[in-house]
């Protein structure tokens, strides 16, 4: 067993009556990166600033490379890289990318060679080079944290602590960000701690704790935790226009089930029913429903399916404890009175032509043309700084445009910018509360905001609170509520005029997996029976199957629009179906299939690339495992929707590069 660098001993940490973190214990060995996986509040920060010697706790040890770091943290601090979470919080914004490097090689009195030959590479390895005159403040959020974590490494510590390192950051940049850190890993055996609420980022860890209100609720490799997943997980498909949840929630054998686009992920009890017998009797229900148009799959399991169920056991055994799950389920009935959405004649929700944004110099929106039907969920995705805010932006009335057109739910976006504003909705990613106020206080200076009469507004708030399950909460501070609760507090709030076309920008961003699943199934309600039209940004890849339709962005241009399905078939032409080598030796795998397979990247604790001819790759792999004597599991998987993000960005700026250079 190789050596621990880094031991916690029955830590406690408490902010006055909250106890934020409640006898955690666990080693890292050195080599390994050990992932803190939970969302925002679970006590993740805590620990890792305690490690990093920047906070005291109650009672405890926490030590790194056999330094205590509560007793002596001046000690410790020179011997580790820190990251903070926020996206580049570390930097200083009006220093360049280069001055910035320079002035962390100061602090880290690091001599000029080592600094030379570790800068260089480092830059190399994140493509910053070409920005080093850049100030850090004008910097996209991928970009900042890559220059985050060159600042953090530019000394070369072989202990690295890093924070919710990729919250926030487009999923281009965050495989750069794990390719870079996988890499030196590998080359120097660097131990890592890192936190993440992003649960497939857990499967690029060797060991993980998966932490729930400040406790360890389960602990192992990835491997290990998918396999204790109890019960038997299946995805249905049903054709379009068929609402399956209730049906499926009144099954005596189901636990969870959650709605993903057109499919259900289901998740059945444990009992010790054959499993056969299982799948028949869903099979007799449905056709009950749907005859015989419901396909049945048996997905494999992921560490979301298996932290939803840990924590659904822990609400049960401690059912005194207020969960950030709703306890009871209306999202089968109508909000209000009748859906409102569906009550207005309207053709196109939106609809722009060559819609344009310039900022001097700098086209932040360029010609863009998108429409979207009423009753639509439509997912905005790209990289950060593509220009998808600019956009929400100009949709709803804030920005004006520089060249085109957009009419959005009938109103012209320049020149009827008030009107609009009463019939839309916005969420942002910080929920826009007011957190000294109550619930109640805030939904009614939304309403005052509004100008909703007093009659009308008691009646709305009443029907919001009790739909949305906040009910009880209602003189509750809203800072003292968990960030799940708060995000449909949030919610209520941009519903309380009833608009008929919602923007949501990235709005799980930090939330729990249990509430995300919560939050989406009301999104699809107020689609489905509000007929309400809705637009959302996100970086969680998972959640673009959620969406109707996504329509990927990239320096200021719409890229493509389709279906989710419609884009993964259309990326797998292009560029091939994923090739995968699955083995407990996954670094050494890489190593050995690198020299070949040029496109070959980390993946979780598996190789993957794309490729046109996946069979001959899969012979060639599985010879090549072979001569090194490597134990793997060699295949081919569909693509996910983030490969086919990632292949249509990466086309795009090819042919954009070519254009440039001729």
């Amino acid at each position: 067993m190789p050596e621990s660098l880094i031991r916690v001993e029955d830590l406690h940490k408490s902010y006055k009556k909250l106890e934020a973190v409640k006898g955690v214990s666990f080693e890292i060995p050195k080599g390994q990166i050990f992932g803190l996986i939970g969302p925002d509040g679970a006590g993740k920060t805590s620990i890792i600033q305690c490690l990093a010697g920047v906070l005291s706790a109650d009672r405890g040890e926490v030590s790194i490379a056999g330094i205590s770091c509560l007793k002596k943290p001046e000690q410790v601090k020179p011997i580790i890289g820190y990251m903070p979470q926020g996206l580049g919080l570390n930097l200083y914004d009006n220093l360049s990318v280069e001055e910035n490097i320079n002035f962390f090689r100061e602090l880290r009195c690091v001599p000029e060679r080592t600094f030379l030959d570790n800068r260089n590479r480092l830059l190399e390895m994140t493509r910053l080079a070409p920005f080093s005159k850049r100030p850090a403040g004008k910097l996209s959020g991928g970009m900042r944290q890559k220059l985050a974590l060159i600042c953090t490494l530019i000394h070369l510590p072989d202990i690295l602590l890093l924070d919710e390192p990729t919250t926030g950051v487009d999923p281009i940049s965050r495989r750069d960000f794990w390719q870079i850190i996988q890499n030196i890993v590998s080359e120097r055996e660097v131990t890592v701690l890192l936190s993440t609420s992003y649960m497939d980022e857990a499967e690029r860890c060797h060991q993980i704790a998966m932490m729930h209100q400040g406790e360890f609720i389960a602990q192992g490799t990835p491997t290990e935790l998918v396999k204790t997943l109890r019960g038997q997980l299946l995805q249905l498909t049903a054709p379009p226009g068929n609402d399956l949840l209730p049906t499926l929630r009144d099954w005596p054998m189901c636990e969870t089930v959650v709605q993903i686009g057109q499919h259900y992920r289901l998740l059945t009890l444990d009992k010790t029913d054959d499993a056969t017998d299982i799948e028949t009797s869903l099979r007799t229900l449905l056709n009950e429903v749907v005859p015989g148009q419901v396909n049945i799959e048996h997905p494999t399991p992921s560490l979301e399916d298996v932290f939803i169920q840990h924590t659904r056991t822990e609400k049960l055994a401690r059912p005194s404890d207020h969960s950030s799950t709703p306890t009871s389920n209306h999202l089968s009935d109508h909000l209000f009175e009748t859906p409102w959405g569906k009550q207005q004649q309207i053709d196109c929700a939106i609809n722009t032509k060559n819609i344009s944004c310039q900022f001097g110099d700098f086209t932040a929106v360029d010609q863009v043309d998108l429409a979207v039907e009423p009753g639509e969920i439509f997912g905005l995705l790209g990289p950060n700084g593509a220009g998808k805010t600019t956009l929400i932006k100009m949709l709803c009335g804030l920005q004006k445009s520089s060249a085109g057109s957009a009419q959005v739910i009938g109103y012209d976006t320049d020149t009827e910018k008030r009107k609009l504003r009463h019939r839309i909705g916005y969420m942002s990613q910080k929920f826009s509360l007011y957190r000294d106020l109550s619930v109640v206080e805030n939904m009614h200076l939304y309403s005052g905001l509004y100008g909703i009469k007093k009659a009308v507004r008691e009646q709305r708030i009443g029907v919001l609170l009790e739909r949305l399950d906040l009910a009880g909460l209602g003189n509750r501070n809203t800072l003292s509520l968990p960030l799940g609760i708060r995000q449909r507090v949030a919610l209520a709030c941009a519903l309380i005029h009833q608009p008929l076309l919602l923007f949501l920008d990235e709005p799980t961003s930090g939330v729990d997996p249990v509430a995300r699943r919560q939050f989406w199934e009301i999104v699809h309600a107020l689609a489905e029976n509000e007929g309400v039209t809705i637009i959302v940004s996100t970086h969680y890849m998972d959640e673009a199957e959620h969406c109707h339709r996504l329509g990927f962005m990239q320096q200021g241009r719409m890229v493509i629009t389709g279906t989710p399905d419609q884009l993964k078939q259309q990326a797998e032409q292009m560029d091939g179906s994923l090739v995968t080598i699955e083995s407990e030796q996954f670094a050494a795998a890489f190593e050995a299939l690198k020299p070949e397979f040029s496109g070959a990247i980390y993946y979780g604790r598996r190789v993957q690339w794309q490729s046109k001819t996946p069979q001959q790759d899969q012979d060639r792999a599985a010879e090549i495992l072979q001569q090194s004597g490597i134990k793997a599991t060699v295949g081919c998987h569909p693509l996910s929707i983030e490969e086919a993000f990632v292949s249509f960005i990466q086309h795009d700026l090819s042919i954009q590069n070519q254009l440039g250079a001729a």
